[in-house]
């Protein structure tokens, strides 16, 4: 055998054992590698200018030069250019004057990794995550963060997932993973060997909310966290990704309405914290598995897959109190985070 066979025997193994270790084919991963090679299917304006002013700051999914990578839009022109900057992220989130990536590193053996960023760009933290990126969250402050991870799946329709939630400080404390954390449910602590947690979302600096999952019964929980005490207690029964509202008053999340495993059905909802009421927002017929965000304290958006395109998708919009459809908010965009400057 020469030494160029042996090459590209070396060459087309490294390929196929790409394609395995992050679930993309061969065929697929060059698919990949070309999204990103032309030139960008949408009007871009200049990166200068992505954070300026009040903005949504997304994941940028259009084919052509830039796709996967962070990009914003001025909140009052939410279809008109988009501003991309160089980082690229599987899942993003932002405040003003910071913003954290959350990146797959392909390769022979894949590396995932969150990491914190000032608005010019500038490296402050980065920590590796358990597995592959799924959802990220930043306190309304800026000076927590919030990661999931899954260890094992890669959805929540996966039979037998298993995730890994963390939470960092800015300055690069580690707060530990959630497992780690007290659970009290009905007013007892438990101990479930089977519990997941994901879809962490921030009151302050101290109180969070998030989502308690115990595989064995189905059962999933939202639960309030306080990170002084480590402890995790239960609020509700099936609420998933909870995102809470600009006042304070509301969680949207997404609440599983028909199918199980593989076949799930995930719709949107809002459910007051006062009185414990949920309205299913039940406008919106398509599966929604995304963790919500608020545009205001009426209005929300998540991220929908693009029919018939893979790798495209799209942020919707819908009004929190059920009235009206959804509305095409950001195409070819997924994570939205709402900036206000």
């Amino acid at each position: 055998m020469t030494d160029r066979s042996k090459w590209l025997i070396v060459a087309l193994a490294s390929v196929l054992l790409l394609g395995v270790a992050t679930g993309v084919g061969v065929i697929g991963w060059y698919q990949y590698q070309a999204r990103g090679s032309a030139a960008s299917t949408v009007q871009t304006a200049s990166p200068a200018d992505w954070a300026t002013g009040d903005r949504v700051v997304f994941r940028n999914t259009a084919m052509g030069e830039g796709y996967g990578q962070v990009a914003s839009v001025r909140l009052d022109d939410p279809g008109g250019p988009r501003a991309v900057i160089a980082q690229a992220c599987d899942r993003v989130t932002a405040t003003d004057g910071r913003f954290v990536c959350l990146r797959s590193e392909r390769g022979i053996v894949p590396r995932y990794t969150a990491t914190l960023f000032d608005d010019d760009g500038r490296e402050v933290e980065s920590w590796p995550l358990a597995g592959i990126p799924s959802r990220a969250r930043i306190s309304p402050d800026g000076t927590l963060i919030a990661t999931t991870a899954f260890v094992t799946g890669h959805s929540y329709a996966t039979v037998g997932f298993s995730t890994a939630t963390t939470v960092h400080t800015t300055d690069g404390r580690d707060e530990g993973n959630l497992e780690d954390y007290t659970l009290v449910v009905d007013g007892e602590v438990v101990a479930p060997v089977d519990r997941n947690y994901w879809g962490v979302t921030f009151v302050d600096d101290v109180t969070f909310y998030a989502t308690a999952g115990l595989t064995t019964t189905g059962t999933t929980y939202l639960v309030r966290g306080d990170l002084e005490t480590r402890t995790l207690t239960s609020i509700a029964e099936d609420v998933e990704c909870p995102s809470l509202s600009p006042d304070g008053s509301r969680i949207a999340f997404k609440r599983v309405t028909s199918g199980s495993g593989p076949t799930v059905h995930w719709t949107p909802a809002i459910m007051d914290l006062a009185s414990g009421s949920v309205r299913v927002l039940d406008a919106e017929t398509r599966n929604v598995d995304d963790q919500i965000a608020w545009l205001d304290d009426d209005t929300i958006l998540y991220g929908l897959p693009r029919e018939g395109v893979a790798g495209d998708t799209d942020v919707w919009s819908l009004a929190a109190d059920g009235s009206g459809a959804p509305e095409l908010f950001i195409e070819h965009a997924w994570s939205p985070s709402v900036v206000r400057g």
